[in-house]
């Protein structure tokens, strides 16, 4: 785990950060010394709903207060309740109580004992409260919790907005707590975390207690405070999810058959315990749809993915389904409520009812897209000559993989290398595949569509950008033979071309550096090897070169100093390979 922060007071960082909640939605009030979040005083009268608990678990649940969800939470340090005396004031001086209050809390006891005290205090001065204690989690069975129960974790956050939404409607506090309830009775949830979490202030974890996950292990049913779960194993995601899956789906598990999913809705819910990146938390939903319509035959109405309930920045999610049960109160329905409009930064719900339920499966493809068949130009080439030449280089882009990913890890992000062999081996099988038609025009723009597919990056950009302008150029060169002095003409006009895009010349460390002097030599010569070795020169030259663009700019060091630039490198093999060079016959060193 991490134990690096920016924040290390864990006091100045609860306190900061629930400040900052007031900055970011200006309808919010704190109450610096209780640590409450409330809504600010002015909107019509309506059931408040108060939640609450220790820090650390962010955008929950200072984040969810504000119009159509919470009317305020009360915030504890960093995984530890916060106090009945606070959670008394919120409940008494914070919130409007004239509609009636209904405290929502997950099943911990710390927060059940402190929130259950508050509430009866509340109640003992005449205020009409009730008080819902939410336990999701399947990921510890009833036989190991015990009269605990099963914990809260972040289906929590679709009861606070079925229920806040409903608030909203003007209902009343029976209605309130009775959609609140039947919502949590059909919840069920499991997370799962590849590490735990370092609180900060506290001392680094040892790294050789048992407590820490080794490198491939996952912590399965992982609570939201590095509490373990059902157990430790070593499985790639799709074993890992068919896991969680079961023990929240699984009828025949008598101790976590919690809740049958019966309903023809049901809203999936896949959270960020903090630590996951965006990227990450897209492969996971994508598994977890999958495996539901595939093993399950469940297909949700609503998927939300992203970050709820966190536990600091745990490296880890959690899957809630929400079984969508009817309301019994003569409507709204869960979806509507799920749907309705809110105003608090940490709900993330951006798609609208409408195109939910739209269903839309159309999409564009090919054969519609309005892409214009290349034209035949004129421009007349020996097919055999073309395709040995092409093969030539690009069988020495290939072979040169090693050198380039080498010189690439010195100065670069080491993908150089394999990038040119991947784009040299997807135009090999085109030549090998493809009966080439004789005109440059046409039989280059089939080369340049197999670039613009498998190349990608910067240089993947420039490739394509010179290629496709190399295409015109030659088009340009009217009905006639393409000779190289017609080559020599193109590739200067495509050299201008490229500049509009980019600023890199001769000198500045880049792939320039061997295409400018094999064009300018090909212009005067109209010598294929002559302009490669010309080119390989330049390539040579960028050893010890300082970059002025490119990732090298911002690597740093001195590597530069020793190595040639990757781009110049290859582009230069291609062009010694298409003269006919073949590796080693050049007559230069390998640096």
């Amino acid at each position: 785990m991490s134990a690096k922060h920016f924040i290390n007071d864990p006091t100045h960082l609860v306190n900061t950060a629930l400040q900052a909640l007031t900055l970011t939605n200006p309808s919010l009030a704190l109450d610096a010394e209780n640590k409450i979040i409330y809504r600010r005083p002015g909107h019509e009268p309506q059931v408040s709903i108060i939640s609450g608990g220790g820090s650390g678990h962010e955008p929950s649940f200072g984040a969810f207060v504000g119009e159509g969800l919470l009317s305020a939470a009360v915030a504890g340090t960093i995984f530890a309740s916060p106090s009945a005396e606070q959670i008394r004031k919120a409940v008494m001086s914070r919130v409007d109580g004239e509609k009636g209050i209904l405290v929502t809390v997950m099943n911990y006891t710390g927060d059940v004992l402190n929130f259950g005290m508050a509430v009866e205090k509340a109640k003992a001065a005449g205020l009409k409260v009730e008080m819902l204690v939410v336990g999701d989690d399947v990921g510890v069975g009833r036989i190991a919790a015990g009269k605990v129960g099963r914990r809260g974790i972040a289906g929590t956050v679709l009861v606070h907005k079925i229920s806040g939404a409903l608030a909203a409607r003007g209902a009343s506090l029976e209605d309130v707590y009775k959609v609140a309830k039947l919502t949590a009775d059909n919840l069920v949830s499991v997370g799962a975390s590849l590490d735990h979490v370092h609180v900060p202030g506290r001392a680094p974890p040892d790294p050789k207690s048992d407590e820490n996950l080794a490198t491939e292990e996952v912590e399965i049913g992982m609570g939201i405070h590095n509490e373990p779960g059902s157990g430790r194993a070593v499985v790639d995601l799709p074993e890992l999810v068919s896991r969680m899956l079961a023990q929240m789906l699984d009828w025949k598990d008598e101790d976590r058959a919690f809740l049958k999913v019966n309903s023809n809705e049901v809203v999936l819910l896949i959270n960020n315990l903090g630590g996951v990146s965006v990227l990450e938390l897209g492969g996971i939903t994508a598994e977890v749809v999958g495996q539901l319509e595939k093993t399950y035959n469940i297909k949700p109405v609503r998927i939300l993915a992203g970050t709820y309930m966190t536990s600091l920045n745990g490296l880890g999610f959690s899957i809630s389904i929400l079984n969508v049960v009817n309301t019994d109160i003569g409507g709204p329905s869960m979806l509507q409520l799920l749907d309705a409009a809110s105003e608090a930064a940490g709900w993330a719900a951006p798609i609208k009812k409408e195109t939910w339920e739209a269903k839309s499966s159309r999409t564009r493809d090919a054969s519609t897209s309005g892409a214009e068949e290349v034209k035949p130009s004129g421009l007349k080439i020996s097919t055999e000559a073309f395709k040995t030449a092409l093969t030539g280089g690009l069988e020495r882009v290939i072979a040169a993989e090693a050198d380039v990913t080498k010189f690439d890890t010195v100065v670069g992000d080491g993908d150089c290398g394999i990038g040119l062999k991947r784009g040299a081996e997807a135009v090999l099988k085109l030549l090998s595949t493809t009966q080439l038609t004789g005109d440059a025009v046409l039989d280059l723009s089939k080369v340049v569509q197999v670039v613009e597919n498998t190349m990608d990056g910067t240089s993947g950009a420039i490739y394509a950008i010179y290629l496709n302008s190399l295409v015109h150029s030659l088009r340009q060169q009217g009905s006639a033979t393409a000779t190289p002095q017609v080559w020599a003409t193109a590739l200067q006009q495509a050299s201008k071309s490229l500049a509009n895009y980019t600023p890199a010349q001769p000198g500045d460390r880049t792939l320039v550096d061997a295409l400018h002097p094999f064009v300018e030599t090909l212009a005067k010569t109209g010598d294929v090897k002559k302009a490669a070795e010309a080119s390989r020169k330049g390539a040579e030259g960028t050893k010890g070169m300082k970059a002025s663009l490119g990732r090298t700019v911002y690597v740093g060091g001195k590597g530069f100093e020793q190595v040639p630039d990757p781009g110049a490198w290859g582009l230069s093999e291609f062009f010694l390979g298409v003269a006919g060079v073949k590796g080693g016959e050049e007559g230069y060193e390998m640096v």
